[in-house]
C-alpha cells in the first residue's frame, strides 16, 4: 500500500508539473505573436487588408487593428501601449518631446502613399479648382458655386475631425499653401466628420457639398475635381501616375511609427510590409506603392 500511494504521489506530481509548464508556455506564445496596430483612419483599410494576408501566411501571429485617427495611434505610441502606430501625417516636434520623456524613441518607416482627392455631387458642373480656390471655399472666403464657375447654390463645406491626421495635412497643404506663418483656419460653418466613410455618405447625398478624402476611398459615382498648383497651372486629377511623377499638387506620405526600433515579430511583419506581396495590396487599394529602400 505504501509503495502503491508513492506512486500515485509521484505521478501526481509529474502530471501537475507538465500541466503547469505546459500553460506557462502557452501563454509566453500567446504574449508573444500578438501585435497591436492603431490609428489613421485612412489607412485602416489597408491595415486590415495586410493583416488578413499575414496572418494567412503566418498562422501563429494575431494582429489588431484599430483606427481612431492618426492622432489615436501617435497617442498610443507616445505612452508606449501600441507596437505600430498608424498615421497619415508625420510626427509633431511636441509629440518626439513628449516620447522622449516617456522614454521612448519614435521610429518612422514610409510604408504607402495617398493622394486627396477633392470631391462633389456628379450633378456639380464644377470641373476643376485650384489650391487657393479650394484654401477660400474651406476658410469661408467663397460662399457660393457660382463664385468658382458652378451653380449659384451655397457651398457646404466638409472635413474630417480636427484629430486626422488627413484633416492636418489638408490644413497645412491646402488652406494654408504650404505656408508655416499662415494661420487660415477651416470656416466655423465646416462640418466635421469622424471618418472617410462619412464624408463619402454626405457628398453622395449633397449636391451643394464638397469633401475631401484619401483616393482609395472614393468610389466611381463620385466627381474627382482636377487641381491646380497655382493660377494658369495645369489642372490634374489624382492617380497613382499622377502621385508618383509629382504633378498631383495633394498628395503625402503614409507611415507606420514604431517605439524605438523594431524587433522580432514586430520587425518581420514590418519587413513582409515592404514586400512585394504587401505593396501589391497598397496598389490594389488605390494607394501607391513604395520601395523598402526609402526607408530605415
Amino acid at each position: 500500500m505504501k509503495k502503491q500511494s508513492f506512486l500515485l504521489l509521484f505521478f501526481s506530481f509529474a502530471l501537475g508539473a507538465c500541466a503547469t509548464g505546459l500553460t506557462q508556455t502557452v501563454s509566453k506564445t500567446t504574449e508573444a505573436v500578438y501585435i497591436e496596430n492603431k490609428g489613421s483612419d485612412t489607412m485602416v483599410n489597408l491595415a486590415l487588408a495586410w493583416a488578413e494576408q499575414y496572418q494567412e501566411v503566418q498562422t501563429g501571429v494575431q494582429i489588431s487593428v484599430t483606427g481612431g485617427g492618426s492622432g489615436t495611434g501617435i497617442a498610443a505610441l507616445l505612452n508606449n501601449t501600441v507596437d505600430l502606430a498608424n498615421a497619415s501625417r508625420q510626427i509633431k516636434a511636441e509629440e518626439i518631446e513628449t516620447a522622449r520623456a516617456n522614454g521612448v524613441e519614435p521610429v518612422e518607416f514610409v510604408v504607402a502613399r495617398d493622394a486627396i482627392a477633392v470631391i462633389v455631387h456628379p450633378e456639380n458642373p464644377v470641373q476643376a479648382l485650384t489650391l487657393a480656390q479650394i484654401s477660400d471655399i474651406y476658410s469661408g472666403e467663397i460662399t457660393n458655386w457660382q463664385q468658382v464657375g458652378g451653380q449659384d447654390r451655397p457651398i457646404v463645406r466638409l472635413s474630417r475631425e480636427t484629430n486626422s491626421g488627413t484633416h492636418v495635412y489638408f490644413l497645412e497643404t491646402v488652406l494654408r499653401l504650404g505656408d508655416s506663418e499662415n494661420k487660415t483656419l477651416f470656416s466655423q460653418d465646416t462640418l466635421l466628420l469622424p471618418s472617410s466613410e462619412g464624408i463619402i455618405h454626405e457628398v453622395r447625398q449633397n449636391p451643394n457639398a464638397i469633401g475631401y478624402d484619401g483616393l482609395g476611398y472614393v468610389p466611381d459615382d463620385l466627381k474627382v475635381l482636377a487641381i491646380a498648383q497655382k493660377i494658369g497651372g495645369v489642372f490634374v486629377t489624382p492617380s497613382v501616375e499622377t502621385v508618383n511623377n509629382n504633378t498631383y499638387p495633394i498628395a503625402r506620405d503614409l507611415y507606420i511609427y514604431t517605439a524605438g526600433q523594431p524587433t522580432g515579430l514586430v520587425k518581420e511583419y514590418l519587413d513582409w510590409i515592404f514586400s512585394d506581396e504587401a505593396q501589391k495590396i497598397v496598389a490594389d487599394l488605390g494607394f501607391v506603392p513604395v520601395a523598402a529602400s526609402s526607408n530605415p
